[in-house]
């Protein structure tokens, strides 16, 4: 049964959909069966692997309000062995979609149920926030991947997180566990960044993953290609990186 794995920080641009991504597509190169479900109504996970998924696509947001089965939104990508289940626009509207419906906390986890057994590894790439649809994704996880970002306000919100995590362990989901942080958008030449992964790895201990991610070009160009960067520039430190990332997270099986 595949392990899934929420990749979740209610704050924007702290590189989550990089993240998601780019582990899967390493992944998926060990030979693995992997999967992206993008809860995100900005669809950044599919731009990333050039898949536009306001061209006709079933996404999410029907999976969601319950007019498909999620086997049908499962779209291949050019990466053997990496599927995505997309997402677009109309997500924004699942806030409202999903207020009636009851236990809707646990949407997205009996839908995944039905497709566990067919994928060795499930990533869900969340949106910036802790609403209803981050909720159904640490509902349905096994763990959750954090991004921190290597800036000043690295750990502002990360509290109200952990709180949402704990809450979602004690009440919904026993069996999440946190996965790691993984530090990004590293500036070796900053006292700030290096001040960061210290501060960080003092608190969180071996809770961090030991792969630091740097701010690097070609890993913000690569989505604008409609590619991970192992397929976009394979000699690129945010290639190396997160090869060496996906190689930790395989060894946590």
């Amino acid at each position: 049964m595949g392990r899934v794995i929420s990749v979740s920080n209610q704050k924007g641009g702290v590189g989550k959909t990089t993240t998601a991504v780019n582990l899967a597509a390493f992944i998926a190169e060990r030979g693995k069966r992997v999967l992206i479900i993008d809860i995100d109504p900005q669809a950044n996970a599919g731009y990333g692997l050039g898949i536009n998924a306001e061209s006709g696509h079933q996404t999410i947001y029907e999976v969601l309000i319950g007019s498909i089965p999620i086997r049908e939104a499962i779209i291949r990508t050019a990466i053997e062995g990496l599927h995505i289940v997309p997402s677009n626009i109309h997500l924004a509207g699942a806030q409202v979609d999903l207020l009636d419906i009851e236990e809707r906390e646990f949407i997205l986890r009996n839908a995944v149920k039905d497709i566990r057994e067919e994928f060795d590894y499930i990533f869900i790439d969340c949106p910036p926030s802790l609403g209803i649809l981050t909720l159904n994704s640490l509902v349905a996880a096994d763990s959750v991947i954090i991004p921190l970002q290597c800036e000043y306000y690295a750990l502002e919100g990360l509290s109200q997180l952990l709180r949402i995590i704990a809450m979602v362990q004690e009440n919904l989901n026993r069996r999440l566990a946190i996965e790691g942080l993984v530090l990004t958008m590293y500036d070796s030449r900053t006292n700030l960044s290096q001040q960061v992964v210290t501060d960080v790895r003092e608190y969180f201990s071996d809770r961090v993953f030991k792969t630091i991610i740097p701010r690097n070009v070609r890993l913000s160009e690569a989505p604008s290609f409609g590619q991970p960067i192992g397929l976009y520039d394979r000699a690129s430190i945010g290639s190396t990186t997160y090869e060496n990332l996906a190689e930790e997270v395989l060894k946590h099986d």
